[in-house]
């Protein structure tokens, strides 16, 4: 009875044990980097401590010695409840003005900057490439650089872990707001690391620090770290979620299956009023990847994609989320629904090449125009694509090496 009692008990001993970069910041002393400095934050409602205090309230607080002149909000707005690509007016929060880097304008300007001596970064990423807060970081960085203004990043943890490493690299003529530095779509980096690997690759010349975490290992995902997972967007709402983005997202761009989005299992089902569920379930789970099954599932969306209508396919289960390639995963499920369902397929496909704006996006999130010429050009394409991941993959391994903090080996 003992044991059992501390076996319910564990998940909660276990609380706190990873301390991320703002509890490192105030347990450790922030007076000598922040004194008589005037601060602009770049935060959301994902900044939070053990004690679930947002960044912001933590420096309000503690402002005694330094003054917070500016915030600044990625996408999704300062609390999170905003859609893609939303704009949200610029407006004061307790008296601070509150500029939102997302629609028409993603880059702090001069005048926002002007006044301030400190960039501080706390947001709580996903672990995606095409996931837009890091590309916020990555801007601000270049704006601060060239105004020389300091800017410290606060370390959080990749919620997919560090060695989840999967997807093809990026080409420069494809960098975009979805895809701002060479890395794979699933990266296995830091917040912290990458601004590191974006500072020196790209030469930014940034003044730049980064508060590590304590007690983050590289082989840990969010649920191993005894942190409380706050929704990144309205579609991140659980911690596993970010494993199912980066599996389901790209399809959900051809906009010819549910993927969960307008039901109550975001980026985690692939579903439509026309395909079999357990046809594509035993067709999937032949392909014996790696961390994932498939289960046949039926569903009816409340809005999106197929509203209120029956459909039928497939759930994601990840099984092993060490072992999990969601990319490639993806990848193959394309290649599926192709062989399976041809005629819908390729109807998908003809409305991404006769956009413009699709098209552009669909390369973006892909990072070059290899991938759909590949898809469309291919007959067996899943095959070919799981090549190139795996080849990008073991290239990137290499290069990724040096900017790895050592205290989360």
């Amino acid at each position: 009875m003992r044991l059992f009692l501390l076996l319910l008990l564990l998940p909660f001993s276990l609380f706190g044990q990873v301390k991320v970069g703002i509890d490192v910041l105030m347990d450790e002393g922030y007076s000598a980097l922040f004194k008589g400095k005037r601060i602009g934050l770049i935060s959301n409602q994902t900044a939070v401590n053990h004690e679930l205090k947002t960044t912001f309230e933590i420096l309000k607080e503690n402002s005694r010695d330094f003054e917070l002149v500016a915030l600044f909000a990625p996408e999704h707005g300062f609390y999170g409840d905003a859609y893609a690509y939303e704009n949200v007016a610029d407006r004061k929060h307790h008296g601070i003005s509150l500029y939102n880097l997302n629609g028409d304008r993603r880059r702090p300007t001069k005048e926002m900057l002007t006044g301030v001596d400190l960039l501080v970064y706390d947001i709580q990423d996903i672990g995606s490439r095409s996931y837009s807060y890091i590309s916020t970081l990555f801007y601000a960085m270049e704006e601060a650089a060239k105004l020389g203004i300091k800017v410290i990043v606060l370390d959080r943890p990749n919620p997919l872990g560090g060695k989840v490493v999967d997807g093809p690299l990026v080409d420069e003529k494809w960098r975009s707001f979805i895809g701002y530095v060479n890395v794979p779509y699933c990266h296995g980096m830091t917040i912290g690391e990458l601004s590191r690997f974006f500072n020196e690759t790209y030469h930014v010349g940034c003044d730049l620090e980064v508060i590590p975490m304590r007690g983050w290992k590289r082989s840990m995902i969010f649920k191993e770290t005894g942190l409380v997972w706050v929704p990144t967007s309205p579609q991140i709402p659980e911690e596993d979620t970010p494993f199912f983005y980066p599996t389901t997202g790209l399809i959900g761009h051809c906009s010819f299956v549910n993927i969960g989005i307008g039901y109550s299992l975001p980026f985690k089902l692939i579903g439509a009023p026309w395909i079999n569920g357990d046809v594509l379930a035993d067709r999937l789970n032949k392909q014996k990847l790696p961390g994932v099954c498939f289960q046949p599932f039926y569903f009816r969306p409340f809005f999106g994609k197929f509203k209120l209508e029956n459909c039928q396919g497939v759930k994601i289960i990840v099984t092993d989320p060490h072992a999990f390639l969601p990319v490639t995963t993806q990848y193959t499920i394309m290649g599926i629904l192709k062989t399976v369902y041809p005629k819908q397929f390729d109807e998908a496909l003809k409305l991404v090449l006769s956009s413009r704006n699709k098209r552009d996006v669909f390369n973006k999130l892909n990072g070059s125009e290899e991938i759909l010429h590949i898809i469309c050009n291919e007959r067996y394409f899943a095959w070919k694509l799981r090549e190139k991941c795996k080849k990008d993959r073991e290239l990137f391994l290499q290069t990724r090496k040096k900017y790895l903090n050592p205290l989360y080996s």
